[in-house]
């Protein structure tokens, strides 16, 4: 298998060092600059951190040890690179933390080398990936479609290979979109399951989560293994039940992608069945995580001094929304997020698990959802219907897998499963089986440095 645990294999083994590893990456981010993938690169920090994986004693190497890594440009930080959440004025502001959040300082600890930072929309406000003043992130298996988003920086960079594995997050679809996007494997953490401090700033009331975006489970997993807090785990069924749930707004390569997929569960053994899709609880959710959405933007533009002439016009949209939302009306969301979460658990009573496509159609063209609107209902409505009821999983802190099965036009399509919160293992072994039993994708290139 072709992925970040292979390349840390082939640094363990010899084949390569990590310096090597880390040039490889570099030359691939400037052979590949026209994918928009990276918006900021320090050399020097990648080359004194690879000198210093080749340094390290072998009784103190992690699964993913000598392995670059990129770092998404929202979320959880990593010391001396900047995050300006894809927004022109932040960028301007030079802003650069000076500690890892404890997310990024964990996963140091297993290997992984940060070094650049990935491209994200502004403020993390699209399924698509065209940050403020900078160049459009292009998905690598057809650069005139968008790769996804928010984290469609980091999916562009793991599918191009510049990267094996980079640092995603996700508050309403942003890992599970751009991996469906780009053929790459994402998983949405339970709510708790993973660091979101010292600061908190991603925190967003607890719909969103951070993890990886790479081009395997196992990957996926050695990450999630590594950062994963303390919880209540939901063991795997001896034979799990999968209820497989098909939107109809989904078209025929999405809907037929998902039936592969559960025809793959049936082969492992597992019990599936057809249920209604909680489309309801799905357009509920959407709501609420726009709400909070809109008014942690007005709160950070205020906190940072940024004024709406200063961001796209979605986003001053969208800030003026959440500044006209009283705290009231706020208190009220998240008694509606408490009342939802308890329904969707519900849904965990019978089955063990969901399968359903991720989105409804291809990705679009590049400039589809981009932010040069103003009518910050109608962006959210093309975002909902690109991603159908991609909130629920946010909203109600359930943990949801994305994974590829086949292909359909030249493009990979993606699946998702969605459990109880705690079954992020379960999860993770659910989707090792239909990894196991789905057509091989070969990616548009290979990963940088990985010996072949």
């Amino acid at each position: 298998m072709t992925d970040a645990t292979a390349l840390a294999a082939a640094v363990s083994a010899g084949q390569i060092t990590a310096t090597d590893a880390m040039e490889a990456s570099l030359s691939a981010c400037r052979a590949q600059a026209d994918l928009g993938a990276v918006v900021f690169l320090d050399e020097d920090m990648a080359r004194a951190g690879a000198r210093a994986a080749d340094a390290a004693p072998s009784d103190q190497r992690g699964p993913f040890h000598g392995v670059p890594f990129l770092v998404k440009d929202l979320g959880g930080s990593a010391k001396g690179l900047p995050a300006a959440a894809g927004s022109a004025a932040i960028r301007a502001q030079g802003l650069k933390p000076e500690t890892d959040s404890c997310l990024l300082h964990e996963l140091r600890q297993t290997g992984l080398i940060p070094f650049g930072v990935s491209a994200t929309p502004p403020f993390g406000l699209s399924l698509t990936c065209e940050p403020d003043g900078m160049v459009a992130a292009r998905n690598p298996w057809n650069p005139a479609l968008t790769p996804g988003g928010s984290s469609g920086g980091a999916a562009a960079a793991v599918a191009g290979g510049i990267v094996a594995i980079a640092h995603a997050t996700d508050a309403a679809g942003s890992i599970r979109v751009p991996a469906a996007c780009c053929g790459l494997t994402g998983l949405k953490p339970s709510r708790g399951a993973v660091p979101g401090g010292p600061d908190f700033t991603n925190h967003l009331m607890g719909i969103a989560s951070e993890l990886v975006l790479a081009r395997s489970v196992r990957d996926v997993e050695a990450a999630f293994q590594a950062v994963a807090q303390p919880m209540a785990p939901v063991h795997p069924a001896d034979r799990p039940r999968i209820a497989l749930a098909l939107p109809e707004r989904c078209g025929t390569d999405q809907c037929k992608a998902a039936k592969d997929a559960a025809d793959a569960l049936r082969d492992a053994g597992c019990e599936v069945y057809d249920i209604c899709t909680p489309d309801e609880m799905g357009a509920e959710a959407h709501a609420i995580a726009r709400t909070i959405l809109a008014v942690s933007l007005a709160e950070w533009l205020i906190a940072l001094r940024i004024s709406d002439d200063q961001v796209p016009p979605l986003a001053a949209a969208m800030a003026a929304e959440g500044r006209a939302t009283s705290a009231t009306a706020l208190f009220a969301a998240t008694r509606q997020l408490a009342r939802l979460t308890y329904r969707a658990r519900k849904i965990f009573s019978s089955v063990d698990a969901v399968l359903m496509p991720v989105l409804s159609s291809a990705p679009p063209v590049i400039g589809t959802l981009d932010l040069s609107g103003g009518s910050a209902d109608e962006h959210m409505a093309r975002l909902e219907a690109f991603a159908p009821n991609a909130a629920l999983a946010n909203v109600a802190g359930l943990p949801a897998l994305a994974l590829p099965f086949g292909m359909a036009n030249g493009l990979p399509i993606g699946v998702q499963l969605m459990g109880p919160p705690g079954s992020d293992v379960a999860l993770l072994k659910l989707g090792a089986l239909i990894e196991a039993r789905a057509p091989e994708l070969t990616f548009p290139s290979p990963i940088a440095g990985l010996p072949t």
